[in-house]
């Protein structure tokens, strides 16, 4: 059966891919995610959150999408204000 993952990760992509049938959600982020741990991705059927025990139906649209980038950091209130007063 197929369905529309939606790979948020990097680059990211979007394609038609084909599953067992009776694959579960958690089933199908185990195969896919080799590297990754679950709990770092915001995991979405339909755009709607499901449970790990959701069955996969054909046509469903499934997006991962990190929620942790790593090497990203948040730039704190006193670097921002350094940037502006060096534009001056």
């Amino acid at each position: 059966m197929k369905i529309l993952y939606i790979n948020n990760d990097g680059g990211g992509f979007a394609d038609y891919i084909s599953i067992e049938p009776e694959t579960t959600i958690s089933q199908f982020v185990d195969q896919r995610l080799k590297h990754g741990i679950a709990a770092d991705y915001l995991i979405r059927v339909n755009r709607q959150p499901v449970s790990s025990d959701y069955i996969l139906q054909e046509g469903d649209r499934v997006s991962l999408t990190p929620t942790k980038i790593e090497g990203a950091r948040g730039a704190s209130v006193q670097s921002l204000g350094r940037r502006e007063t060096d534009r001056a």
